[in-house]
This record gives structure tokens, sequence and C-alpha cells, in this order.
């Protein structure tokens, strides 16, 4: 009994190891990712701060900056929860451990001090002559040797039982160091936080300073925002207008084979005097959603869009959002992003994030939008240059579709996800 306890005992660790082994190895990765885009940023902000003009790029870029900070604060704080539980529960085994020892130890020496009295062939011979009968004497022979062969395995179960306190032990000590280290990778982080926050303390009490101008600088992005919505608004009618009147022509065409079948039909009855056939009721205009989704191929793109919610592939192979979807305000100004802003590397390859037709490619003010139909949702990639789709273009997901562009110098992807016309933001689409 006391062996099986042990054996699972030992297997539960291992398991339990294991398994918070693999989370802090995810925990691990988080942080890794979460320290590039910090870097990431950190470069694009001394690009966007060499300059005097104050711009809005760099104010999304600290306040991307602090979240991202702030995040990876937080893992390290899961990564000490997962060694505070590892610590707890290889503690708990090394005790059992030890406890199990001193148990086999005494065990071990009680049957030590049992073969002193009975070192000698004489006492052995003894022992098994004094038996009533021969059945009881084959009994004593086995017993003698089966309590050889179980003291050579006691001997065996106290050195690995050992061997794994060592090794359990050693366990611990690095767990310990672990922590230890992580802690001070916490204190170091909070203090470049602080930095983080009297960057942007400072960076806003510059913004009262340049306030006329600032304000002139956003009115005109909102300008240039706004014809661009306006042409990706007319691309999205354009498609449902096209997709309305390929549904209506295919209605037509049923209706007039329908009208050909009932006219037939009614000579019919007529001729044999039966009563006609009541017309069917007259279709029902189709809702612009509808429309998108007529044609079996538009509704599977569709479905397979909407079922792809939160695992959609970024539209770029690396960066990050530092400016999210919704209003915002800075100092006296607002604005609303109908998308998301991520920033990346220079020359980042823009791609589909799935498949569908390209329904718009558009150059204003020196900046390219591309707009791609998914049924009745639809993407938008502004900020682009090295465009290499045309409208009407099929693309895959993943497919390369031009080179982000650079905004205030830094290379900024402009991207939203529209459900027919409405907005809906991007983060819960994309993969985290």
């Amino acid at each position: 009994m006391k062996l099986h306890k042990l054996v699972f005992i030992l297997f539960f660790s291992v398991f339990a190891y294991s398994v918070s082994a693999q989370t802090a190895n995810e925990l691990r990765r988080k942080k890794e990712a979460i320290e590039r885009d910090i870097e990431q940023l950190e470069k694009s902000l001394n690009k966007t701060a060499s300059g005097k003009k104050l711009t809005l790029q760099q104010i999304n870029t600290i306040n991307a900056q602090i979240r991202l900070r702030q995040d990876k604060i937080g893992t390290i704080n899961s990564e000490i929860k997962n060694l505070d539980s590892q610590i707890s529960q290889n503690t708990n085994t090394v005790h059992t451990l030890q406890g199990q020892l001193g148990d086999l130890k005494k065990e071990y020496a009680g049957m030590i001090r049992f073969a002193q009295r009975n070192r000698n062939s004489y006492d052995k011979m003894m022992f098994i002559f004094a038996a009533k009968d021969f059945n009881q004497a084959y009994k004593r022979i086995k017993y003698l040797q089966q309590f050889s062969q179980y003291r050579k395995k006691q001997a065996g179960y106290i050195e690995n039982t050992q061997q794994d306190l060592n090794g359990k032990i050693k366990i611990l000590d690095k767990t310990l160091r672990e922590k230890s280290d992580l802690l001070k990778e916490q204190e170091r982080e909070r203090e470049r936080l602080g930095k983080d926050k009297n960057q942007q303390s400072a960076v806003l009490n510059n913004l009262s300073k340049q306030e006329k101008t600032f304000k002139q600088d956003i009115a005109s992005k909102k300008k240039q925002q706004a014809q661009i919505d306006r042409a990706i608004r007319a691309a999205i009618q354009r498609a449902i207008e096209e997709a309305r009147r390929k549904a209506e022509e295919e209605a037509r065409l049923a209706a007039a084979k329908e009208a050909a079948a009932r006219a037939a039909a009614i000579a019919k009855a007529k001729a044999e005097n039966k009563p006609v056939p009541v017309a069917p009721p007259a279709a029902k205009t189709k809702t612009s959603s509808e429309a998108l989704t007529a044609t079996p191929e538009a509704a599977r793109l569709s479905e397979g869009f909407e079922n792809n919610r939160g695992k959609l592939p970024w539209p770029v192979a690396s960066g990050q959002i530092t400016e999210r979807f919704g209003l915002h305000k800075v100092d006296q100004a607002s604005y609303t992003n109908d998308g998301v802003d991520i920033t990346t590397g220079d020359g980042a390859t823009v791609r589909a994030v799935f498949s569908g037709k390209v329904v718009m490619v558009q150059n204003i003010m020196g900046r390219t939008a591309v707009v791609i139909s998914h049924g009745e949702y639809f993407t938008v990639y502004q900020n682009l240059r090295g465009v290499s789709v045309s409208t009407g273009n099929s693309v895959d997901t993943k497919q390369a579709i031009g080179t982000v562009a650079n905004t205030d110098g830094v290379p900024l992807l402009k991207f939203q996800i529209r459900r027919v016309s409405a907005p809906l933001n991007p983060e819960a689409w994309i993969s985290k």
C-alpha cells in the first residue's frame, strides 16, 4: 500500500508538473511576443518623436506602448502565480517523499535486525526443521527466499525515493530562483511603465501648446477619411446593386418560366373544364443582405467568413494595433475610427484575411484603398501602395494585395470589417 501511494504521488506530481510547464511555456511565448511588439513600437516612436510637430500617430503609439507594458506586467503576474502553484505543489511532494523515505528506512532497519538475528545457515535450517509438517516447512523456505528478495527491492525503493527527493529539491530551488528573477523583471517593467506614463504626460502637455496645429491636422485627417468612407460606401452600394440586379434577373427568368408553365396549366384546365390554378403571390424585394447572399457561392463565402470570427489571420504578418475601433478623444478634438490602425514594419505586405472578390481599388489623396467582398461581409485595407490586385479579381486567404504605406514616417495600415455597410470591430474577428 505504501508503494502504491508513493507511485501515485510521483505520477500525480509528474502530470501536474507537465501541465504547469505547458502553461509556463505559453506565458513565456506570450511575453516574448509582447516584448517584440514593444520593441517595434519604440522604433516607431523614435521616428515620430524626431520631428518637432506633434502627430496623432505619436500619441497613439505611446498609448499602445502603455497598454502593451501593462499586458506584459499582467503576464509576469500570471507567471509568478504559476510558479507559486509549482512551488507549493513541489514543497508538498518533497514533504511527502521525506515521510515516505523515513517509513521505508524504518521498515528496512527492522528487516536488517531480523536478518541479523537469523544470519547464519544453522538458524535458517533450525527455523525450517522446526515446522510441524512438510507443507509448513516448504512455506518457511519460500518465506525466507521472498524475504531476501523483498529486502533487496526495499533497498532499491529507498534509493529511488532518495533520487526523486533530490530531483524535486533541485526543481524547487530552480523554481524559487525563477520567481526571484520574475519579481525583479516585474519591478523593471513597473519602472518602464512609469517612464512611459511620464512621456505620455509630457506629450499631452506639449499638445496644449500645439492645440491649433493639432486640431487642424485632425480636421484634415477626418476630411480625408470622410472622402475614403464615401468611396467605400459607394463601392459597397455598387456591389449590393450588382448582386440585386443578378438576383432580379434570375427571378425574372424564373417568373417567365413559371408564367409559361402557368399559362399552359390554365389552358389545360379550361380545355378539361377544371378549376383554373390560383396565381402565386408576387416575390418580395430582397434586402441588401439577402441580395449579397443570393447565389450559393456568395452564401458559402458569407457563412465561411462568419464561422471564422475570432480566427481570421491578420492583414499583415506582424504588427500592433495602435488605434482601436470606435470614438476617440484627444484633448478637445474627437473622431471615430470605423476600424483599427495597425503599425507594422517598413514595406510590410498587406494580405487578404479571407477569400473573396475585389470590388474597389481606388487612389485617394496619394493613398490606395482596397475593398474585398466576402458575401455580405466586406474587408477594407487603407493606406496601401504598390497594389497588386484590380477590381473584379478573386483573391484567396493570405494572398498579397499590396504594400503598406507610411503615415508620418511610420508604416500604418487602416483595416476595417463591415457587414453590408455597418462597421464591425476587427479585434473581435482577427486571431488574438
